[in-house]
């Protein structure tokens, strides 16, 4: 399954408009990339010793890896305080505890502006405390000013729902947290007899029944990509089990023979040669024409469903093709 692009940039109407888009991080970004430290296992400066993974002391040095990467995946919660103030205590070890329980859905990055003034600029900090939430590599929302531990619970809890559906890492850490330390395990969606044949078929080097079991299940769903995919596998898999390396060189010694063009194109494949493969079938394209360049545009493109569409290789040989045909 594929995971969702943990970049795009989050948004929610229930925040306060006022921060966002008003603070540019990139002055920070840079500067924590120029330093290029490493990093304690903890996060942060490694001088916290915080036994929780989702707790971290920011530094600017460490800006880049302990806030901005992370709030790319889960929203961060900037605790900002100052050494040279008494700390608010209940607010602080409410955030760590909360940040703690919540099995990393969200992570507390705690700052010390006056050993990080270019984090308070940044922020335009006038008082302390005062808690921001990054979320995208930028400010979402701020409060300023102590809160009570009820009003923090609900504040995270109102920051999570309205951010869980766009970043999937909330509800992982959630799950996380509710199962001991390990995510839920998704259910098993149940298994697709049609396919189990097939598999079945193909396991036991029976082509023709797989073949038959896949193109079954196009008749009755034509657009389903599973099928689509596992067929021209099979096809191609069949043909290359008889693949003899020597078709290349006969193809080459007779470039007008479509059989031996479209014989070496399934041997170059079968010795993952795909650009030289995807060449050979593109020209014969353009030196054809009617039945034998009808053959030849049709097995490259069954060629093509053996990758991705997004296949740079197969993106470039599509091009060659639509220049061969037109």
């Amino acid at each position: 399954m594929s995971r969702p692009d943990p970049r795009q940039q989050a948004q929610r109407s229930a925040m306060s408009s006022a921060m966002a888009g008003a603070v540019d991080l990139s002055a920070l970004k840079a500067r924590s990339e120029a330093a290029n430290r490493p990093q304690s296992p903890g996060g942060g400066d490694g001088g916290g010793g915080q036994a929780s993974p989702w707790v971290v002391d920011a530094t600017e040095q460490g800006f880049q890896n302990d806030v901005v990467e992370k709030s790319l995946e889960v929203p961060v919660v900037i605790e900002l305080w100052a050494g040279r103030y008494p700390r608010e205590e209940q607010l602080s070890a409410e955030l760590e505890r909360l940040a703690t329980n919540g099995g990393g859905a969200w992570v507390l990055a705690r700052v010390d502006i006056d050993a990080a003034p270019r984090i308070a600029q940044a922020f335009g900090v006038q008082q302390v405390p005062m808690v921001v939430v990054v979320v995208g590599g930028q400010p979402a929302d701020a409060v300023n000013g102590a809160m009570p531990d009820a009003q923090a619970a609900q504040w995270v809890s109102s920051l999570l729902d309205a951010l869980r559906e766009r970043m999937p890492a909330i509800a992982e850490g959630e799950a996380r947290a509710t199962t001991g330390g390990e995510p839920a395990e998704p259910a098993e969606e149940p298994e697709d007899p049609r396919f189990t044949a097939a598999e079945d078929a193909l396991e036991q080097g029976d082509y023709a029944a797989a073949e038959a079991a896949y193109e079954a299940i196009l008749n009755v769903e034509p657009a389903n990509e599973q099928a689509t995919a596992a067929l021209a596998q099979v096809r191609f898999l069949a043909r290359a089990e008889q693949a003899d390396p020597s078709a290349v060189a006969r193809a080459d010694a007779a470039p007008d023979d479509v059989d031996a063009q479209l014989a070496a194109a399934d041997a170059q494949m079968a010795a993952d040669q795909v650009e030289a493969a995807f060449e050979r079938l593109v020209a014969t394209v353009g030196r054809t024409a009617g039945e034998d360049r009808d053959r030849a545009r049709e097995h490259l493109v069954g060629l093509f469903e053996l990758f991705p569409a997004d296949d740079p290789r197969v993106s470039t040989a599509r091009r060659a093709l639509a220049r061969a045909l037109f």
